[in-house]
Parts: structure tokens; sequence; C-alpha cells
């Protein structure tokens, strides 16, 4: 198990393996299928982005409303392959980590190894703990879209397991 702070760098996403559990503090921003649809939409368009995914780690996961004294509500892992149209080309637009549920397809694991990047997996059904580890929640982008705007967390010892490497190795490959 190794505790990191992100954002990662490229020499610490390289030290990770496959199947590999960690623990995640720092900053990530919730993205869904529809703000991936105005993200890519502003690209085609030569806009910029209304944040900056140099770097950054996307959690796909739409927060419900926080309880009083709370950052966040119940906020768990949205499945990854409804992602999967836009994460290679925002991958290659510098993000540099995804943190999601279930497989992906091979475009994005390609775009990953390429990059430098990598994909952790959060566990499906844990809404409520991944809520609590949700220390700080800021409204970022696109508010019209409600629960699947772009919010900022501050996220503390966030458990995941690294589900695809940058070196190529995927923890779905055995099923295969």
């Amino acid at each position: 198990m190794k505790n990191l702070k992100l954002p990662l760098t490229r020499e610490q996403i390289k030290e990770l393996d496959a199947g590999e559990v960690v623990f995640l503090t720092g900053e990530v921003f919730t993205a869904r299928d529809c703000a991936h649809k105005r993200l890519a939409e502003l690209l085609d368009a030569g806009k910029d982005l209304p944040i900056n995914i140099d770097g950054a780690t996307f959690y796909y996961a739409g927060p419900c409303p926080a309880k009083e004294g709370m950052a966040c509500g119940s906020c768990g892992p949205t499945t990854s392959s409804r992602m999967q149209s836009f994460a290679p080309r925002l991958v290659d637009s510098g993000l540099r980590c995804i943190i999601g549920k279930g497989e992906m397809d091979e475009e994005t694991y390609a775009a990953l190894k390429r990059n430098g990047a990598c994909y952790f997996a959060a566990i499906g059904g844990a809404g409520a703990l991944y809520g609590s580890k949700v220390k700080k929640s800021e409204l970022v982008a696109f508010p019209e879209l409600l629960s699947e705007a772009i919010y900022r967390f501050y996220i503390e010892d966030f458990p995941v397991v690294v589900a695809a490497d940058c070196k190529g190795n995927c923890v779905f490959a055995a099923k295969k």
C-alpha cells in the first residue's frame, strides 16, 4: 500500500503497478458523461476548458448533496466505460489520472500508456465511504448539469486500486 499526494508526477506514476492498493490525498475533479461531452465540444471549437486538466485527476462521479457539516454526500464511482469515447482525447490533452469503476477499452489503455498516465478503480457501492473522504468541495464548471457538473474536491486517504498502469498492465486483462 502507498499513500500518494495528488497531483501525481509522471515519475510517481511510473512506480505504480496494476493491482496495487493506494490511498490518494489531494485535488480531483468530478466529471461524468455530460461534462465530458461539454469538454469535448469546447476542444472541438478550439476554446479554452473551464478547468486546467494538465496533470489533473478526474473522478468519474456525481456527488449527492452534502449533509450539514460534510463537504459532500454519498459519492461513489460511475461506470468508466461511459466516458471511454472521450477519455483518450482528454488524456492526450494532459489528464494524468482517472478514477472510476470497471473496465475501459483498449483505446483508453493505449492513451494512458503513451502519455504516462494511469487509471484507478474505486469500489462500487462504497459511495458513503468515498463521500466521507471528501474534505472540501467547490462547484467549478457547468452548474446547470447539477450532480453532473464539475466539482473540485480535496480528498484525503481515498482508497483505490491501480487498475491500469502506464506500462500497459491492467487488472482486467486476466478476464480476456
